[in-house]
């Protein structure tokens, strides 16, 4: 900085000897803001999969080999083969699937939080499409432990 001709440094304070102490006062400040308010979904953006499956009685009973598979966590979102779809391309998805072909079957993997009103939407899809069958995934219900 150029201060020679108006003699500018004498009025300018002089620099602190030592900010060692607020340096890492900072950082020990920022690394406890990231652990207590940071989140999985802000450092590192994804979709969570880790959603609940509804529970059935028989689920194990109807269980049947599928050919395709998608996910489904709300309504408008599908995830397919690592891709997020709304349903309008979800459609467009599952009829280059299918292919003209007969006979596949659609493994529907829905939260328990998507209404029904969605998956009969799914329903007409996959049959547009051309699929043969469509199974909704479902986890068996979990036996009643009695201590």
């Amino acid at each position: 900085m150029i201060t020679r001709p108006l003699d500018l440094s004498a009025r300018l304070r002089p620099a602190p000897r030592s900010l060692d102490v607020f340096f890492y006062v900072n950082v020990g400040f920022m690394a406890l803001m990231f652990s207590l308010f940071g989140s999985r979904f802000v450092l590192s953006p994804g979709l969570g999969t880790e959603f609940t499956l509804p529970e059935a009685g028989d689920a194990l009973a109807q269980a049947a080999p599928t050919d395709v598979v998608i996910a489904v966590r709300r309504t408008d979102m599908a995830l397919v083969e690592g891709a997020v779809l709304n349903f309008a391309d979800l459609e467009r998805w599952l009829a280059g699937r299918a292919g003209g072909r007969t006979g596949l079957r659609l493994l529907i993997q829905a939260d328990a939080a998507v209404t029904a009103q969605d998956i009969a939407q799914l329903h007409r899809m996959a049959a547009g499409a051309g699929f043969a069958g469509v199974i909704i995934a479902a986890e068996p219900v979990a036996p009643e432990v009695r201590p």
